[in-house]
């Protein structure tokens, strides 16, 4: 399999509901280095996974719409803990849809899967990972 991978980074607020999240129950910010992997079994007809430019551009449009954002305050997400998993799935989807659409050319219909990785910290990420 091979893959590329691209970068970004989001800045959002936000608060949890549940006894489990303890302080991070109140609004609290949090700062998101935001990695997209793209995967293939087979190098395209350019020998690439992907345009890396374009993947580029796509990944910061997806960002932009939660960058500096309350994300309490989004109708898309009332009521929704926004974990760092559940905020690698968004993100991902929100990638996912934009190849269907293709916003990566025509060498993305060859895609196997995407990871988003979103880092908290050094020393803690999670992923979120779909084919396709």
């Amino acid at each position: 399999m091979f893959s590329i991978t691209v970068r970004d980074h989001i800045m959002i607020a936000h608060s949890f509901r549940g006894e489990v999240f303890g302080p991070a129950q109140r609004l609290h910010g949090a700062t998101f280095l935001v990695d997209a992997t793209f995967r293939r079994q087979q190098l395209d007809e350019d020998n690439i996974v992907v345009d890396i430019g374009l993947a580029t551009r796509e990944l910061a449009a997806v960002t932009a719409e939660l960058n500096y954002r309350n994300l309490d305050d989004e109708p898309e997400f009332k009521g929704v803990n926004t974990s760092t998993e559940f905020l690698a799935k968004v993100i991902a989807d929100r990638l996912a849809e934009r190849i269907g659409k293709g916003a990566l050319g025509e060498g993305a219909k060859g895609l196997a899967g995407i990871t988003v990785t979103l880092h908290e910290s050094h020393i803690a990420w999670a992923s979120y990972e779909r084919g396709l």
